[in-house]
C-alpha cells in the first residue's frame, strides 16, 4: 500500500502564477527553454551528419549537462554571495552570445564534431551558471506554501516547451538546417533578458559582510553534508539520473535506427517526451495532496521504466511515442519532487548552493549515464543500451527501501533572529580570532542518557552552521558538569554562523535547557586564542605594559 497524507499543504501550482513578477518569468523562461530544445535537435541532428559514431551523438547531450556537475557549486556560492538577478542576466548573455557564434559556424559550415561539443559545452556553462540563480529565485518571487507548486509549473513549462520545440525544432533543421535552429536559439534569450532587467526585487539589507567564494563553497558542502534529508535525495537523484538519462541521449539513433525516421521523427520522439512530462508537472500537485514524496518517487521510477522498455523493443512511432510519454511523466515527476525535497530541506542563506550540489549530482549522473548509454549502444545496439539502463533503474529503485525519502515539507527553516551579538569587555575587530566558545551543561545523573542524545542532534547542527572541532566534555572533578566546546576561525564566522540558527533548531536546544538541574540556563564563555609570545612590547606612559586587545581572553556569559 502507498503511504497516504491526511492533509495537503500545497496550494495547487496554478497558485504561483497569480504573483506578477513570477509569472513574467516564467513565461519568458518557456520562450529561453522553446530556443534551446530547438538548438538541442539541431546539435543532436548535425551531430548525426558529422560523424556516425553513437558515443559522439550521446555525447551532445553529455556536454551540455558536464558543465553543470562541473560548475554548479561555484554557481551556487555566487549566488548566495551576489545579487541572483544580476547573476541571471549575465548567463543569458553569455549563452546569447554563444548561440550566436554557434549559428554563425554552422552557416558557414566550419563546424566539426570537437567543436560542435565545444559549443554546447559552453552553453552548458551558462545554464550551470544560471540555474542556482534562477532556481533560488523562485523563492523570492513566491512564498514557502506556494513553492512546490512554483518548481512544478518551471518543470512544466520547460516541458510545454519541449512538447513542441522538438517538433519545431526538427521543421526547422529540415528546412534551413542547423543553423536556423542555432539562430532561433540566441533569439530566444531576448525576452528573458528584458524581464530580468526590468524586475527590481526587493533586497534585505545585508549585516555582515559577504563569505569569500571558497568559504562560501566549503559552508554549502557542509551544509548539505550534515543534513541527512538532503543526503538522501542526492543518492536517489544521481541514480535516478544516471538510468534515466538513457533515453534522451538515444533518441536521435532511436529516430534513424530502430524506426528509421528523419529530423521531424525525431522532432515528434522529442514532443511526445515532453507532452508526457507536462503531464508529469500537472498531476504533481494531485499526488502530493495524497502520497508521500517516497511513493511518488517510486511510482516515476516505475513510469520510465516501462517507457524505456517500450521504447527500446518497439519500431512502430505510435507505439514509441506513449511510451516515451509514460517515460517523460515520469521523468518530471521525479525530478521536480527531488527539486521541491531539496528547497524545503535548505534555508535561504544557503538554498543555491544545496540546489547547485543538487544539480551538480544529478546531471553527473546524467552525464555518465548519457556516456554509458552510448558506448553500450556502440558495442552492442541500442535497444541493449535501453533495456540496461531500464534494469538499472529497478536496481536502484530497491535504495527507497533501505532508505526513504522523508516528509519535510513542514519543517520551519526561516532565520530564528533571537541571537544578538553579545557585549564584550575586550574590543575584537571582525579578523579576530581564532575563537573558542565553551557552553557549561549542569546535568543529573538520571538525565545523562537523554541529554547525550539530545547533544549528538545539537553537534549535527552546530557542524553544520560552519563550527568547527565540535567537542563534549565531562568535568572529572564534578559530575554534573559537561562543557560543550567548539572553534571558529574569526569574530565574524561566529557572527555568521550563529545568526544561520533556524526556528526548527529552536526544538532541540529547548530539550537541552529543560534537562538542565533546576532549568538553570547554560552558561556560556567566548574566547579568543592567544600566543605567549605574542605579547606586545611597547610601553605606556609610566611603564606598565600594554595589553593586547586582539589576543586577550573575553568572557562573556
Amino acid at each position: 500500500m502507498p503511504d497516504v497524507l491526511d492533509d495537503n499543504p500545497y496550494p495547487g501550482p496554478s497558485s504561483a502564477l497569480r504573483v506578477p513578477i513570477f509569472r513574467a518569468v516564467w513565461l519568458a523562461s518557456m520562450s529561453s527553454n522553446f530556443g534551446g530544445l530547438v538548438q538541442a535537435v539541431g546539435a543532436s541532428w548535425l551531430m548525426t551528419t558529422l560523424t556516425d559514431s553513437p558515443q559522439f551523438v550521446a555525447l551532445v547531450q553529455a556536454s551540455t549537462a558536464m558543465p553543470i556537475m562541473l560548475f554548479a557549486l561555484l554557481a551556487g556560492a555566487i549566488a548566495d554571495s551576489l545579487d541572483r538577478r544580476r547573476v541571471m542576466i549575465c548567463a543569458q548573455a553569455f549563452m546569447l552570445i554563444v548561440s550566436a557564434l554557434l549559428a554563425i559556424s554552422a552557416w558557414y559550415g566550419v563546424l566539426t564534431p570537437w567543436l560542435l561539443i565545444g559549443f554546447t559545452f559552453l552553453i552548458g556553462c551558462g545554464t550551470a551558471l544560471n540555474n542556482p540563480a534562477w532556481q533560488a529565485s523562485v523563492g523570492d518571487m513566491v512564498p514557502r506554501d506556494l513553492l512546490p507548486g512554483a518548481v512544478a509549473l518551471n518543470s512544466m513549462g520547460f516541458n510545454i516547451a519541449r512538447s513542441v520545440g522538438p517538433a519545431v525544432g526538427g521543421a526547422i533543421v529540415a528546412a534551413g538546417g542547423a543553423a536556423a535552429a542555432f539562430a532561433t536559439n540566441a533569439l530566444s534569450y531576448i525576452a528573458l533578458l528584458a524581464v530580468l532587467v526590468r524586475w527590481q526585487p526587493d533586497t534585505v539589507p545585508r549585516t555582515l559582510p559577504r563569505e569569500r567564494i571558497d568559504l562560501a563553497i566549503s559552508a554549502g558542502i557542509r551544509f548539505v553534508a550534515m543534513s541527512p534529508n538532503i543526503r538522501a535525495v542526492l543518492l536517489r537523484s544521481c541514480v535516478f539520473g544516471m538510468s534515466a538519462a538513457a533515453v534522451p541521449a538515444l533518441l536521435p539513433l532511436v529516430a534513424t535506427g530502430i524506426i528509421t525516421g528523419g529530423p521531424l521523427v525525431f522532432g515528434t520522439l522529442l514532443g511526445s517526451f515532453g507532452v508526457g512530462a507536462v503531464g508529469g508537472a500537472l498531476s504533481s500537485g494531485r499526488l502530493r495532496k495524497k502520497y508521500s514524496t517516497e511513493w511518488i518517487v517510486r511510482t516515476a521510477s516505475m513510469a520510465v521504466i516501462v517507457g524505456t522498455m517500450i521504447t527500446g523493443a518497439s519500431t512502430l512511432l505510435l507505439l514509441t511515442m506513449p511510451a516515451l510519454m509514460l517515460a517523460g511523466a515520469g521523468w518530471v515527476l521525479a525530478l521536480s519532487t527531488f527539486n521541491v525535497s531539496v528547497q524545503m530541506a535548505a534555508p535561504r542563506w544557503v538554498v543555491a548552493r544545496a540546489l547547485s550540489i543538487y544539480q551538480m549530482v544529478t546531471f553527473g549522473g546524467m552525464a555518465f549515464g548519457s556516456w554509458l548509454s552510448g558506448y553500450v549502444a556502440s558495442h552492442y545496439s541500442v535497444p541493449v543500451a535501453l533495456f540496461a539502463a531500464a534494469a538499472l533503474m529497478a536496481a536502484t529503485s530497491l535504495l527507497g527501501l533501505v532508505r526513504p525519502l522523508q516528509q519535510i515539507e513542514n519543517v520551519d527553516l526561516d532565520p530564528l533572529n533571537q541571537w544578538r551579538e553579545p557585549a564584550i569587555a575586550v574590543p575584537l575587530e571582525p579578523r579576530s580570532g581564532p575563537v573558542v566558545i565553551t557552553v557549561e551543561h549542569r546535568i543529573a545523573e538520571k538525565d545523562i542518557v537523554a541529554f547525550l542524545n539530545v547533544m549528538n542532534e545539537r553537534r549535527r547542527i552546530c557542524r553544520r552552521d560552519g563550527f568547527l572541532r565540535w567537542t563534549l566534555l565531562r568535568d572529572l572533578g564534578d559530575p554534573e558538569l559537561w562543557i560543550e566546546r567548539f572553534h571558529v576561525p574569526t569574530w565574524l564566522d561566529y557572527v555568521r554562523d550563529a545568526q544561520r540558527r533556524t526556528k526548527a533548531d529552536v526544538s532541540i536546544f529547548e530539550q537541552v535547557e529543560k534537562l538542565h538541574i533546576d532549568g538553570a540556563p547554560a552558561v556560556v564563555h567566548r574566547m579568543v586564542e592567544r600566543q605567549p609570545g605574542s605579547m606586545p612590547t611597547a610601553q605606556p606612559p609610566g611603564g606598565r605594559e600594554l595589553a593586547d586587545p586582539l589576543t586577550d581572553v573575553t568572557r562573556a556569559s
